[in-house]
């Protein structure tokens, strides 16, 4: 491998993103950890393979945790949209009702919404990164996580209101 070009030459950052998106497709905790030491199994793998011309490591490994993800829905593996926990001391019970509404939310969106999301918050990519992994453009994607968001807004204005 040339140098300069391997996608996991600054892993730190990476497994972080990687994690934090998969937490927020499956939930936080040992499934999350499990599935993202499966990203950076099959990254190491086909590193090789990884052409920067294509998009960015953390785009790479987006597509790569995707199809983990889709691969563990064919074979059954349980996923529950869940929020990781980042709950400060003394506002736990707070945050903790918001977490679970906002889960509660998320569960409510489609798959699509969802995966956008995690990517855009919970992967902390760029609509350019993004459209990168979906093979779109990045104004397409800007829209599409305007509206996913609006559409979440509006579900928990709803169950608000209802409470």
């Amino acid at each position: 491998m040339r140098p300069g070009r391997d996608p996991l030459a600054n892993p730190q950052p990476l497994i972080r993103s990687v994690y934090a998106f998969v937490a927020y497709r499956i939930g936080a905790g040992h499934d999350a950890e499990d599935v993202t030491g499966e990203v950076f199994e099959r990254a190491l793998r086909y590193r090789r393979g990884y052409d920067p011309a294509k998009g960015a490591p953390l785009a790479w490994l987006v597509g790569i945790a995707r199809r983990v993800l889709a691969d563990r829905a064919v074979s059954g593996a349980e996923t529950v949209a869940e929020v990781p926990e980042t709950a400060a001391p003394g506002e736990l019970e707070r945050d903790s009702v918001e977490r679970l509404t906002l889960a509660a939310a998320l569960g409510r969106l489609s798959d699509r919404d969802r995966e956008l999301l995690a990517m855009r918050y919970g992967a902390d990519m760029k609509a350019a990164e993004i459209a990168q992994v979906l093979e779109s453009t990045t104004n397409a994607v800007e829209v599409a996580v305007h509206r996913a968001l609006r559409r979440l807004r509006a579900i928990m204005e709803k169950e608000a209101s209802a409470a």
